[in-house]
Formats: structure tokens, sequence, C-alpha cells
């Protein structure tokens, strides 16, 4: 299917011309995404991700925050495409242990995950606030420090993947396999959206695939070290991010935006 691509400020005889800077969202990209989501629902992550790779490499990038469900992509892509660029947004707040494990990625699979930092330092960005806004107003932490970094991440991009689940809330159980991210403009692909928790866990145990150790220390989703805490009895897997407030995502996966 041909889509209406859109140059940005490129003439029609760039060099460049094979590679457009965008998509734009047009009646035929949306109707092709859905029609693809839809004929993807039984299929493998690997199958997902070979399709995606087909259809938007090399625009396609991967955003990770080195998770259990990251890490499992990473495996993936590494057999099927790993030239595809991986970036991790270091918001100067990351626990040790996820930094540790960008080195295990690249010792393990020969990928240098890109970091991807604000423009203000911890310390420059809390003197500017009066302090750390994640006490406070963690909303605005995450869209200065997370959202901003990745909407200048994809730019040129025309679609990343994400590893979120739809069983992991309710907000990412409307999750489609492929669709339009309309906050950052380009396709979204979920290749684990199907997945369950112990699928993936599986997949890690099966070909020893490192991840965060924090994760045996209770912590099943791991972010920013000021915002997350091991669970606790019963707790919902999100439960441990953002505790205290009304607030189970960073920005980067509201469906609804």
């Amino acid at each position: 299917m041909n889509l209406t691509l859109i140059m940005s400020e490129q003439p029609e005889e760039s060099a460049d011309a094979e590679s457009p800077s965008s998509l734009e969202a047009t009646e035929e990209l949306l109707s092709e995404l859905a029609t693809k989501s839809l004929e993807l629902e039984s299929a493998s992550p690997q199958e997902i991700l070979q399709w995606t790779v087909a259809r938007f490499a090399p625009n396609f990038t991967m955003a990770t925050a080195f998770g259990p469900e990251g890490m499992t992509i990473i495996h993936m892509l590494a057999e099927i495409a790993p030239d595809t660029p991986i970036f991790n947004l270091e918001t100067g707040y990351q626990f040790k242990e996820t930094m540790e494990l960008r080195e295990r990625v690249k010792d393990r699979y020969g990928i240098e995950v890109e970091y991807k930092r604000p423009e203000l330092t911890v310390e420059q960005y809390e003197t500017l606030h009066g302090g750390p806004l994640y006490k406070t107003k963690p909303d605005q932490c995450c869209g200065d420090r997370k959202i901003k970094l990745l909407h200048d991440a994809v730019v040129g991009k025309h679609a990343w993947a994400s590893a979120i689940r739809r069983d992991q809330s309710p907000d990412r159980a409307k999750a489609p396999i492929v669709g339009w991210d309309k906050k950052f403009g380009l396709a979204k692909i979920s290749p684990l959206a199907n997945w369950t928790k112990k699928e993936v866990w599986k997949l890690i145990a099966d070909h020893d695939i490192p991840y965060n150790p924090l994760h045996d220390q209770g912590y099943t989703s791991v972010g920013c070290f000021p915002c997350t805490r091991a669970l606790l009895f019963g707790e919902d897997e999100r439960a441990g991010r953002w505790s205290g407030f009304q607030k189970t995502e960073c920005g980067l996966h509201s469906l609804d935006d």
C-alpha cells in the first residue's frame, strides 16, 4: 500500500528522498495500521517485529527502561534486526542496577543502548525549581525529563516499539498491537501486548536473558529511584510506581492523549 509521506523541508530531488523524515497520519495510513494490528493479534512477538522491521526500517527505533519486557524485545531484536537503534531516557534518577544492565546488554548482544538525557542535570533542574519536583509535581518532572526527551528522540523516525503488556493496567489494556501514537507522531508497535508476565519470565529463564536484579527484591516495575518502591503482598504490579500519588504512568503510554 502506498502511503502519503511528508518530507520535512526536503526538496523532491534530495538524496534523502527515499527516507522521508516523518509520516502523515492520513486515513490510508491509519487504515493500514488498524488492519495490520488485527492481522497480528495472533502473531508471535517475533513475527510482529519482523513485520515492523520490514515495514519501517531504517526509521524504526525502540525505547527501553530495561524492564523484563524490554529485555525480551532486545533479545529478539538481537536476532531479527540487531542494527535497530535502541535508546534509554536517562533522567538522572535511575537506579545503579538499571545503568549496569545497559552494560550487560552491550556485553551479551553487542548492542549499545544510547542514553537520551535532559538538557539540565539533576542538580541544575532541582535548583531551578527549588528542590526535587518528583516530591510535589511528579507529572511535571516526568514531562520535563521523559516526555520531552522522547519527543526529541523520535524525530525522523516512523515507528517505535514499546514493551507494554495489556494485562499490566486498565489503560494499557486498550493498547493495539500496531497503532498511531498521536502524542509523538509515529506508529507505535507493542509486540508483547498479548503476552503475560509468566510468558515474559519464561523466555528470560529459557534463554538466560539478563534482567534487573531489583526484580528479585520485589520491584516488579522499575523506573526512577525516587518514585519506585518494592511491592507489598497482593498489590498490583504497577502499585510500586509513584506511590502516594494518583499516578501509575509517566505519560509515555497514556492512550487517551
